[in-house]
C-alpha cells in the first residue's frame, strides 16, 4: 500500500525580499535560474513526484536548503504547494488537511517542548490537542513512555532533560495517537554520535512494533544507512532515489589500500597485471576494482612482494552524493541553511 504519494509537487515563494536578502540567498545557492530568481521568486521544492509504501524508512538526503523541510511542511499541511498534489494514506493534502492531520505525527526539526512542564504534563498537553479521549490518554501516556525508556523521568521537569532525553520525549509524543506516518526533520541534529544511535535504537523498536511509516529529513550521511530507500534532493529536485545499497551500485569500485615492503615493485606488479591506475598515499598504494572482496585472495597470491598490510574501502553515501552533485555535504552547510530559514521565516509571518 503506497501510504504517501506526491505527483509533480512544487512550491514557489515570491516574497518581496530586499536586495540584501537576494544578495545573501545568491551567495548561498549561486545563480541557478530553476532555484532562485529575483523576478519569478524562489522555488523551494521543484516538481518532485516518490510514493512511500506502508511500513517503510524513507529518507530524504541532501544539505539544508536543499528543499527537505519544505516538502516535509507541505506533507504536514503546513504549507500549501504552488502546484501538483500528494496523499497521505489516501487523503489529500489540501482538500482533507483534517484528515491528513489525524493520520500523522512530526517530530519537528527545532525543538518544541514545554521546558517548564514535566515529561507528563507535556505528553496529557498534546494527548488533549490530540483528540485522545481522557479516558485512554493515562494509557497512552505511560505506553509511550516506556517505548522510549522514559518512565522513570515522567514526573521531571523537562528543563532537566538532556538533549537526548528531550528528543526521546518528542518522539513518545508524537506516537500518542498512533499515526499511520512519523515525520522526523533531522531528528538528531545537533546531538552527539552515541546519543544519536540511541535515538535510532528507539525508533527502530517502534517502527517494528507498531509498523509505522518514517518519513526522515537528514544531512547526516551515516544516518541515512537507516533507510530503507533514500531520495537525494538538492536545490529543490530529487536527483536519485533507490535503497542505500542501490544508491552505492552508482559507484561500483571499491577501493584497495595496500602496504608492501617495496611498495614501488608492487605498483608495477598490479598495474602490469590488472591494468589499473595505481597511486601512492600515506606509506603505501591504492586503486581502485570491481568486486574488491573477491579481489583480495586474488592480488596476495600473484604478488610477489611480502604485503605489510590489506584494506577495502566500499563507496559510501557521502561518496555518492559528491558524484550526483560536484560536492560533499558539509558541517558549514547547516550554519547556512539555518541562516537562510531563519529568513524565510521571518518574511512568512509578515
Amino acid at each position: 500500500m503506497k501510504i504517501i504519494e506526491t505527483k509533480n509537487l512544487t512550491k514557489k515563494f515570491t516574497p518581496p525580499l530586499c536586495s540584501k536578502y537576494w544578495r545573501t540567498l545568491q551567495g548561498l545557492f549561486g545563480k541557478n535560474k530553476t532555484f532562485l530568481d529575483k523576478g519569478a521568486g524562489f522555488t523551494a521544492v521543484d516538481n518532485i513526484s516518490f510514493q512511500v509504501e506502508e511500513g517503510e524508512i524513507f529518507g530524504f538526503l541532501g544539505p539544508n536548503g536543499a528543499g527537505k523541510t519544505t516538502t516535509i511542511n507541505m506533507l504536514c499541511t503546513l504549507l500549501k504547494p504552488t502546484s501538483g498534489e500528494a496523499y497521505i494514506n489516501g487523503y489529500n493534502i489540501v482538500s482533507q488537511e483534517q484528515k491528513v492531520r489525524q493520520s500523522i505525527g512530526i517530530i519537528f526539526q527545532d525543538p518544541s517542548l514545554d521546558e517548564r512542564l514535566t515529561a507528563w504534563e507535556n505528553l496529557k498537553f498534546h494527548s488533549l490537542i490530540y483528540g485522545i479521549r481522557k479516558e485512554l490518554i493515562s494509557e497512552r501516556a505511560q505506553e509511550v513512555l516506556s517505548l522510549v525508556g522514559l518512565s522513570e523521568w515522567k514526573n521531571e521537569i523537562v528543563r532537566k532533560f538532556s538533549g537526548g532525553m528531550k528528543r526521546r520525549l518528542e518522539i513518545a509524543r508524537g506516537f500518542l495517537h498512533y499515526p499511520k506516518v512519523l515525520f522526523l526533520d533531522e531528528p538528531t541534529l545537533g546531538l552527539d554520535p552515541q546519543t544519536r544511535r540511541h535515538v535510532w535504537d528507539y525508533i527502530h523498536q517502534l517502527r517494528k512494533k507498531e509498523r509505522i511509516t518514517i518519513f526522515l529529513t537528514t544531512h547526516y550521511l551515516e544516518e541515512a544507512e537507516n533507510c530503507d530507500r533514500i531520495a537525494v534532493i538538492d536545490f529543490g529536485r530529487i536527483i536519485a532515489l533507490d535503497t542505500p545499497l542501490g544508491l552505492k551500485k552508482l559507484l561500483p569500485e571499491d577501493t584497495i589500500f595496500l602496504k608492501t615492503v617495496n611498495d614501488k615493485k608492487a605498483k608495477i606488479e598490479i598495474e602490469e597485471k590488472y591494468k589499473v591506475s595505481v597511486n601512492f598515499n600515506n606509506g603505501g598504494i591504492f586503486f581502485s576494482v570491481k568486486n574488491g572482496e573477491e579481489f583480495i585472495p586474488e592480488l596476495l597470491k600473484i604478488l610477489s612482494v611480502p604485503v605489510k598490510s590489506v584494506n577495502l574501502k566500499r563507496p559510501t553515501l557521502d561518496d555518492i552524493f559528491l558524484k550526483l552533485t560536484g560536492r560533499e555535504i558539509r558541517e558549514e552547510k547547516v550554519k547556512k541553511g539555518d541562516w537562510f530559514r531563519r529568513i524565510m521565516r521571518s518574511h512568512l509571518k509578515r
